[in-house]
Formats: C-alpha cells, structure tokens, sequence
C-alpha cells in the first residue's frame, strides 16, 4: 500500500503536510543520515522505536524549517513530535485571526504554560509568526535545558522568554505579573493521574511499537510532563478557575483537551466561572484525533480592540 504523499489532515498552513523529504533534512542535519532505514516498501525513514533517531529527526526538522541551529533535551525528557506542535499553533492562529479582521496577528505576546525541556511551541511560534513567548515550567532541569536551547541560539532571545513557576499546585498565579497581558496562552497539559497509569499507558505504547517491556521510549517524558494528581480533567480545571482572576489580562486562554469526554465537564466549569465564549478546535494528526479548548471572559468587540498593533 503506498503512503500518500500528504498529510492532509495537518492545517493547510503547516509545513509537515508532506512526506518527510529525508535529502533535505539531511542536507541540513548531516547527523540524521546514520538513523536513516529502508522500508519493507523500499522508502527511505528512521526507526520510530528508536529514541536518539527520534530527537535527531527533531533536530533537522527544526534546524530545516525554523532555522534553530541547535536543539537538545536531557535524555527522558518529552520529545515532541514538531508537526502536531505546529498544527496547534497554526489552529491558534486562525482563532486569533477571527478578532483582527481575518488576518493572523503578528505584534502579539503569549504564555506557553509548562514549556518543558524542549520549548517547542515558543520555537515554533516565534519563527513562524514572530509572536513573543513568555514559556513558565516548573521543573528546574527542564528550565535548565529551555534556558540551554535559547543560549545556543541567541537571536531566540528577542522573542521568547522563561519563567520560573516556583509553586508546583499553580498554573497562572505566580507567572502572568501585574501590568501583564498576553493575546492567548497555550498549555499541553499532563495526560494521566498518577505515575501508576503513565506507566501503563508507556507499557501500551511500547506493545504498540514492539519493543521490549522496560525498553526506553521514543518520546519520554516527566512527572509533570505526562502525569499530575487528576490527569488533565484536573489540570484544566485548575486552569480555568485561575483564569477568572486573569480575564482581564488574557484575551484567549486555550489548552490541548486528550479525552474528548472531558469535554462536557469542563464546558461546565466554564459556564460556572462565567467564561463569555467557549470554543472547541478539532485537530487530527494521522490516525490520532486531538482537539484544543479554548475560552475567553471578553466580548468580540474588546478582543477586536486588544488585537491591533501597538502604535
């Protein structure tokens, strides 16, 4: 069965709509050529299972397309897959758009909240549309190696920042500061609710791509990166009951939502904290469906106001 040669499930706007052009990527990260496999179909590729080819690809990717010279994560730490990371910022985009007259913003200043060792969405964001990122994480090594990838590449430093979140049950208090205001904030929050069922779910993962049990996975991962107390039903509700005392500081607040029937409970989160609009953004990478909540206390006419460039 040959593969089709887009991903037409990705936002138009993406760059990884297409089959990974390995040349190319190559080309500008010659260290991906030793990760490179033929496929039973005779197709150049990487192995998926295999960690450090995983985070080289990354490498390349972001090196081909955002121009990030270097890019690393300590070994364990979440390694993200840069498409799906795009797609949520390219969805984002068009949200924002809608309050400026159809045209994406650019002049604008978001909170990526837990930004990880990998900083992905700031890198992406920035490079793509020029917006200014403020990145909050609570993990010291993490913020280590955040800080790490913005040295090595220091023109990222107009544009992207990181905060230390000093208080682990926190989420906005403590990081958004007064006087501050940000267009949206973006979180991909932990998925499971104890350690116990992270590890199932890496358990069901490695099943899925034939690895041995206890073999290290391709994407890794922290407490704080894949588990909380709650899952993301609680993480998000923390969210949104911290959002109230920031509705006039935040124009969107947003985050990624993995259980779709998480959906209706925290719509009605939002109907209690007296959320003005409530919108649910439907994603899709490949076979996997995602989607991002999004919500906000302003009306369409104070969005609009709050979008235009500063004079």
């Amino acid at each position: 069965m040959k593969q089709p040669a887009t991903k037409s499930q990705l936002h138009p706007r993406n760059r990884h709509r297409q089959r990974y052009d390995f040349p190319a990527l190559i080309a500008a990260h010659p260290a991906l050529q030793a990760f490179i496999v033929t496929t039973p179909r005779g197709d150049s590729s990487i192995d998926f299972a295999d960690p450090q080819a995983v985070k080289t690809l990354n490498q390349a990717l972001l090196k081909h397309f955002y121009q990030i010279e270097s890019w690393d994560i300590p070994d364990g730490f979440l390694c993200p897959p840069v498409p799906g990371r795009a797609d949520y910022l390219h969805w984002l985009a068009d949200l924002l758009a809608e309050d400026n007259q159809q045209q994406v913003p650019r002049d604008i200043n978001l909170l990526d909240i837990g930004c990880g060792a990998n900083c992905i969405y700031p890198l992406i964001g920035y490079r793509e549309y020029g917006w200014r990122f403020t990145g909050s994480e609570v993990n010291p090594q993490a913020m280590k190696a955040a800080g790490a990838i913005l040295d090595a590449n220091p023109s990222l430093r107009r544009g992207i920042r990181l905060r230390r979140q000093s208080e682990s049950k926190h989420i906005f208090r403590g990081i958004i500061h007064k006087n501050e205001f940000y267009h949206a904030t973006i979180c991909n929050p932990p998925f499971h609710a104890s350690s116990e069922q992270a590890a199932e779910g890496s358990t069901r993962k490695a099943r899925n791509l034939g690895l041995e049990k206890g073999a290290p996975l391709n994407f890794g991962g922290q407490q704080g990166e894949l588990w909380c107390e709650g899952g993301e039903l609680a993480f998000i509700g923390q969210s949104i009951t911290e959002s109230v005392d920031y509705a006039r500081q935040v124009v969107w607040f947003t985050s990624l939502v993995s259980r779709r029937e998480h959906l209706p409970a925290l719509r009605q989160a939002l109907a209690d904290a007296g959320a003005h609009e409530v919108r649910i953004i439907d994603m899709a990478q490949g076979q996997k469906q995602s989607r991002f909540i999004a919500w906000t206390f302003m009306d369409s006419a104070a969005r609009a106001r709050l979008m235009k460039p500063r004079a």
